[in-house]
């Protein structure tokens, strides 16, 4: 199994430097605004496209995907909202188990599904424990997923499910308050949760300015990720990534 883009994360957080992530969600944007974005990362030095979300109505992700590739080099790796989106284009795929769930079918049945797919391609995988956190209002991943986020001020409770997601031997930790949310992740819980764990943690959900992406990586966020902010407003990309990049 490949291991490059997770051995470069580990080596670059070693060094206490930290990534920005960018979400593209394929029914989101269109190809021209997807040119933009592309070249905009690129002169940013954006570290990874995020490919996924909650539900796809349109079959983009495949173009999506391909567009990427053809115009950066960009590691692309998906984060997938369903079985249906795997594809073998992208160089890796988080093989999510959503840990901060009781729901079966988030934690392994899903997965079963998905794992001859992802061994017969090429992909790089990495086993990431999902955390959602409450964020003041649904979120549409709390609603396809049919679980309940961790409560927003609950810090003990993110804390033990991310160290028994390393326990069980999971390679990242993604937090994430889902697009839209109201509230982000508190920056005691983002500490709390890298006190507690040696894996490389990642928040997403509500960063919609520098200032909290870097408050974010000094409470101990290794990978910022922006997608709902960025798709409002493209100018965002270069500050949070110099943001991000100047810690």
């Amino acid at each position: 199994m490949k291991t490059n883009i997770y051995n470069n994360i580990l080596e670059r957080t070693s060094n206490g430097k930290k990534h920005f992530a960018l979400l593209i969600d394929p029914d989101k944007i269109d190809t021209s605004g997807l040119h933009e974005i592309i070249k905009s990362s690129m002169e940013s030095k954006v570290d990874f496209f995020f490919v996924g979300g909650s539900l796809l109505t349109n079959d983009n992700l495949d173009s999506c995907i391909r567009l990427l590739k053809e115009e950066s080099d960009i590691p692309v790796i998906l984060f997938p909202g369903n079985v249906l989106q795997v594809n073998a284009r992208a160089d890796a795929i988080l093989f999510l188990s959503l840990i901060s769930g009781r729901n079966a079918e988030m934690l392994i049945g899903r997965q079963v599904i998905a794992a001859p797919m992802i061994k017969a391609t090429d992909m790089e995988v990495i086993p990431t424990g999902y955390m959602l956190i409450e964020s003041g209002k649904p979120t549409a991943v709390s609603y396809m997923s049919n679980t309940t986020p961790i409560p927003h001020d609950k810090d003990d409770i993110a804390l033990c499910t991310a160290i028994a997601g390393e326990m069980l031997g999971l390679k990242i930790i993604y937090m994430d308050a889902g697009s839209g949310g109201i509230n982000p992740i508190s920056p005691s819980m983002i500490e709390a949760v890298r006190k507690n764990i040696s894996i490389p943690l990642i928040v997403g959900g509500g960063i919609h300015s520098p200032e909290k992406a870097i408050e974010n990586c000094k409470a101990g966020a290794d990978i910022i990720v922006v997608g709902n902010s960025i798709e409002k407003n493209k100018n965002l990309i270069k500050s949070i990534a110099d943001a991000v990049h100047s810690i």
